[in-house]
Formats: structure tokens, C-alpha cells, sequence
């Protein structure tokens, strides 16, 4: 029985600005179900390989395929089907501040479906109940806090009951109790939706509590140096760019999630 494709395969990618080549050779698959890190130091491109990834922009070269679909070989009308199938949670959030909570999150389901008003506003009340703000439906996002404003841009996020999860630092400017429940929230959603989630971020403990799966892009190296379960890397890996980064530059090879 042949092995299943992988959700998602990035093959020998280059990311480039003009002739500025910030990463080369970047080659890995994401399983079904996985959440997977993008991980490295600040400026090495995490970012830029996310915006890759979700059609934000072409890369120098290489592919990312979406199981057996070549996403950049796609014309335009089947690139934006696989894009209707991802969510995505931005760093800042993104919520519109002259928008409710309610209306924010009913904007994909007003732009991609033809359901009826009544029926938009039970599945956003049932959306921000999931990831615990019901009853907010009416509030502002300038109302909340850092915390409150992740969860409900996260709502908007699974608005679509998505096969793809991509959040770009979600833990920034977070506290590190709110900075846990999300990563607790993140967990739960993957399990209910069946989700395959991609983040981009440096927090190590977040890495340790919830990814099964990474990749370390190095901005001096221009290149990936590891892939891999983080705590699997922390471990086994030898290369010691990898090992300063996943030690906090202890070289203590034990796992940290506080």
C-alpha cells in the first residue's frame, strides 16, 4: 500500500527580495494533522517562508505542494480554493477596530458562502464560544485585551472550518499565562477541526508544548540546518547553531515549556 502524501511538501525552496537571498534549499513535509514550527532567530525569514506557504508571495524558486498540487503551478482560481481552505492568525491579529467581534469573524462566511444571515450569526456565537468569548459578540476589539483580541482573530480564523491552521507569532505581546492558554486553545482546535497547523515562532516554550514537527532556518547560513519533532532536535541534533537556540544558549539539553 503506498504511503500517504503529505499534506503539505516544501521542495527546494529559495526566498529571495530581488537579488538578496535571504534562504536556499529549503525542503520539507508536513504530515496530516501535525503542528509544525517554523523556528530560527529573529530576521532569518520565518515570515517570508509563511507568506510562501499561503500565497502571499512566489518564491525565487522550488515548489510547495498541497498533497500532489504544485500551489504556484496552480492558475489563480485553484490557488485561491486551497487558500479558502487555510485560516490564518496574523501577529498583530488584524481585527478590524471599527468592526465587532461579530462582524469580524462573519466576514469570510459573508465572502465565501452563500448561507443566510441568521444562520452566519449562530455560527459566529458558535465560533467565539469555542475559543471562549461568548457573549462578546457585540464588543470591540479596542475593548479587549492582547489576549482576548488573539482569541477572537483565531475565531475568524476557523471561521471556515479550515483543513489548514497558519499563525505568525501567535504568542507576541502575550503574557505567559495567556501565552500558555492559547497554546492550550491551539492544541484542542487542532483536535475538534482535524486541522494541520503551521506557526511561525522563537517562544521555546511553546515549541515544546505543542509541535510534533519543524524546521530551523538559519539567517547566516542562508539555509535550513534541521528538521524534525523539537524535542526529538533537542536531544539528537548536533549542529550547534541548533543546540544554542533550543538551550536558550545553556547547552542543558532538557525540555523547558514555562
Amino acid at each position: 500500500m503506498p504511503a500517504p502524501v503529505p499534506a503539505i511538501t516544501v521542495a527546494n525552496l529559495t526566498m529571495a527580495y530581488g537579488s538578496f537571498v535571504l534562504q536556499r534549499n529549503i525542503s520539507f513535509t508536513i504530515e496530516q494533522g501535525d503542528i509544525f514550527v517554523i523556528m530560527g532567530g529573529s530576521g532569518c525569514g520565518k515570515s517570508t517562508l509563511l507568506r510562501h506557504m499561503i500565497g502571499l508571495k512566489p518564491p525565487a524558486s522550488g515548489s510547495v505542494y498541497y498533497g500532489a498540487a504544485s500551489f504556484w503551478e496552480l492558475d489563480d482560481e485553484e490557488r485561491s480554493a486551497i487558500v479558502r481552505k487555510a485560516g490564518v492568525l496574523y501577529q498583530s491579529g488584524a481585527l478590524w477596530s471599527s468592526m465587532t467581534l461579530a462582524e469580524n469573524v462573519a466576514l469570510p462566511l459573508q465572502h465565501y458562502t452563500d448561507l443566510a444571515p441568521a444562520v452566519i450569526a449562530e455560527l459566529v456565537s458558535f465560533k467565539l464560544s469555542l475559543v471562549g468569548l461568548a457573549g462578546f459578540e457585540e464588543f470591540y476589539p479596542a475593548q479587549l485585551s492582547g489576549g482576548m483580541r488573539k482569541r477572537a482573530a483565531l475565531a475568524r480564523a476557523i471561521a471556515l472550518d479550515p483543513d489548514f491552521l497558519f499563525f505568525d507569532e501567535p504568542s507576541a505581546g502575550l503574557d505567559p499565562i495567556s501565552a500558555r492558554n492559547l497554546d492550550q486553545l491551539i492544541l484542542e482546535l487542532r483536535e475538534s477541526l482535524g486541522a494541520t497547523v503551521v506557526i511561525v515562532t522563537h517562544e521555546l516554550a511553546s515549541i515544546y508544548a505543542i509541535a510534533t514537527n519543524s524546521v530551523f532556518l538559519d539567517g547566516d547560513a542562508k539555509t535550513m540546518l534541521a528538521t524534525g519533532d523539537p524535542k526529538t532536535l533537542l536531544q539528537e541534533c548536533t549542529h550547534p547553531t541548533v543546540v544554542q537556540f533550543l538551550t536558550r544558549g545553556t547547552g542543558k539539553r532538557e525540555v523547558r515549556t514555562v
